[in-house]
């Protein structure tokens, strides 16, 4: 008994054609984008996203996502039955009533308790934007009218199915949810019931279909395809080639790749992010959720201009609703909480390091603080411009230490801040101290060691970065090294993942796993246990999140104080950054709070007696900190440090 088809074919035929046009006309824009091979590694991406899209492994990490596994699953079930719904308003004789009743039944009792499912999914997600949104931008028009067209769909196929009940065309047994309407609808009504709720199925779903390329819902179609091809090893940004008339990192949408461009259609605007960033949350103009909105609204009003080849209308990098911001491109720390956090993998840090590269390289246009950064990095390969010359003179007392090719097992590269920092030398030479007591052999290039280039490079001088990079794979090569100890996790990204870049495979190794590892192979003695009181630990980003690397600074805490450490509210994977990282250690914070007071503050719940970190710049972020917070009776320690109190204390 459904409506003619005479009607719903060409409402079909157009709405169907209207969404496709639609789809293409933003689908197509992507095409601007420089080329990307994400079609690699074809099993580990079909895993992915079985693990990822369909499991929804990240979106279930908050207790929110329940409502929205609940809706995802839900209309994977109800695709079927309105494509059934669809080509029976088409074809009549079509029809799921033309299955065996073994199969039929049970069918039908799955789509209407599915259909409840849903319906009782989307009033608690309704609920959650009224009471607890993510963000108070989530209490939008739009949200509420997408929830309010499912909710509709639901009750719609209620009414169908009730009304057919009613009519005798259908069984309550099968229908077990929509029985419940039953007795709302008289013999003389059901038709009517059945005619009306069938059309406001029929409209409400074909509506819902062309919204979805109109909205943030688009991400409904393109969210599994950009797990799909989601980045699967670290973010590294790409190398530059330095000839005359090279255009250098991005001023315009289609600079980016054709995936970055993709990403912009696949947020789900969920808020993930934006509850994650350090700039955010410290009142910073950096929101990565609005980004990628902004990056997605450039490029619908670039696009039609750039696709003729005419110059692009609205500036990528500004101060109009439609272009980023200065000041929010500089503001990001690269912690890589925004990609930890999104459950679609979108990529929202590494689009920063282009704009930052374009505003250094092409307009000489950055935060004032860096241009002795850049100046001293460039002249003396140090952040502090001090003479390469002065860089061994921390190891004075304990003899000379080069590294002789051949005949030494591991580099010690000390870094800048170990090399010149009063305080990061302390670490610096706790951790020899640790390594001779193990019998490690390990040596250091003095003079010649350089800056690996870590905040150069993150900060979009590339310029810079490549000099250093290519005199430190040359040094590196000419001497044969090839295992590396380090102190600094961000020299341990640099030297293990960017240098791959320019031909340099490294055994990079930070000094707590070194440190649990000579301690577990019995190598480093513990002479007793460092009494320290309460420890606290806090993640360094570059450690953690860069590089996977939690247990180890826990375990070795635990073998020097006898006990676990305690831990901040955000830790682990969920950590919150110091503030230092992506070149942030050399630049000030005008805006907001400070990053370095919130997370030292985080640690101060925890009523500590020591904070503990595995990173130069972390502990200069806490000294300050409990310095600012006048808590100087709380120590910040690195871990080599509180190794050394356990391993070099004398028994009584």
């Amino acid at each position: 008994m459904t409506p003619t088809p005479t009607l719903f074919a060409p409402l079909l035929i157009m709405a169907t054609a209207l969404f496709l046009w639609s789809c293409w006309k933003r689908l197509s824009l992507t095409a601007l984008g420089r080329p990307d091979n994400r079609l690699d590694n074809i099993g580990q991406r079909i895993g992915d996203t079985l693990r990822y899209a369909f499991a929804q492994k990240r979106v279930l990490a908050k207790p929110s996502g329940l409502i929205h596994v609940a809706i995802f699953w839900c209309f994977l079930v109800l695709m079927l039955a309105n494509s059934e719904f669809l080509l029976h308003g088409l074809f009549p004789a079509i029809s799921f009533s033309l299955l065996p009743d073994a199969v039929f039944t049970p069918l039908m009792q799955m789509i209407d308790v599915v259909s409840l499912i849903t319906l009782l999914a989307v009033i608690a997600a309704a609920v959650r934007r009224i009471v607890a949104p993510p963000y108070p931008e989530a209490r939008t028009f739009e949200a509420f009218f997408i929830l309010s067209l499912i909710a509709l769909l639901m009750l719609a196929s209620f009414g169908v199915n009730a009304a057919r009940i009613v009519l005798g065309e259908a069984t309550a047994t099968a229908f077990p949810v929509s029985s419940w309407f039953v007795p709302y609808i008289s013999m003389a009504s059901a038709q009517q019931v059945h005619d009306l709720s069938w059309w406001a199925h029929a409209l409400v779903l074909l509506l819902f279909m062309n919204l979805l390329p109109l909205s943030k819902h688009f991400h409904i179609i393109t969210a599994i395809p950009n797990v799909f091809l989601r980045r699967q090893d670290e973010y590294l940004p790409e190398r530059e080639t330095f000839i005359a008339g090279n255009r250098f990192g991005i001023d315009r949408v289609d600079g980016y790749t054709w995936k970055e461009l993709l990403d912009a259609f696949s947020c789900t605007e969920c808020g993930r992010c934006q509850m994650v960033c350090p700039a955010d949350q410290t009142g910073k103009p950096l929101n990565p959720r609005t980004l990628i909105a902004t990056l997605k609204h450039n490029l619908l009003q670039n696009g039609p201009a750039l696709k003729a080849g005419q110059t692009a209308p609205v500036p990528l990098i500004g101060e109009g609703a439609d272009s980023i911001a200065e000041e929010a491109i500089w503001a990001c720390t690269t912690c890589g909480a925004c990609l930890q956090s999104c459950p679609v993998f979108i990529e929202q840090m590494p689009k920063l390091i282009p704009l930052r590269r374009h505003l250094v390289e092409m307009e000489a246009r950055f935060p004032v603080e860096l241009l002795n950064l850049f100046e001293n990095m460039e002249g003396r390969s140090n952040p502090w411009g001090i003479a390469p010359t002065e860089r061994g003179k921390w190891a004075a007392l304990l003899g000379d230490r080069p590294y002789e090719p051949g005949t030494t097992e591991y580099l010690f590269y000390v870094g800048c801040a170990g090399s010149f920092d009063a305080r990061a030398k302390q670490v610096t030479v706790a951790l020899a101290l640790l390594l001779d007591k193990a019998g490690v052999s390990w040596g250091i290039l003095g003079k010649d060691e350089k800056c690996c280039g870590d905040s150069l490079r993150r900060l979009g001088n590339e310029y810079v970065f490549d000099k250093l990079a290519r005199e430190n794979a040359a040094i590196f090569t000419e001497r044969g090294i090839t295992k590396v100890i380090v102190q600094c996790p961000h020299c341990l990204t640099t030297l293990k993942n960017d240098y791959r870049q320019y031909g340099l495979e490294l055994e990079v190794i930070h000094h707590s796993q070194l440190l649990l590892q000579l301690v577990q192979e019995g190598r480093l003695q513990l002479s007793g246990q460092a009494d320290l009181g309460r420890l606290v630990y806090h993640d360094s980003c570059y450690l953690g999140r860069h590089n996977g690397i939690y247990d180890e600074p826990r375990q070795a805490l635990n073998l020097a104080t006898g006990s676990a450490p305690l831990e901040m509210e955000r830790n682990r994977e969920n950590g919150f950054c110091c503030g230092a990282g992506g070149g942030r250690m050399w630049l000030e914070e005008f805006t907001g709070e400070r990053i370095n007071l919130v997370r030292t503050k985080e640690a101060l719940e925890q009523r500590p007696d020591m904070i503990c970190t595995a990173c130069p710049y972390c502990l200069t972020m806490f000294d300050d900190g409990v310095k600012d917070l006048k808590a100087e009776k709380v120590q910040v320690k690195d871990i080599a440090e509180i190794m050394a109190e356990a391993a070099l204390k004398v028994k009584k």
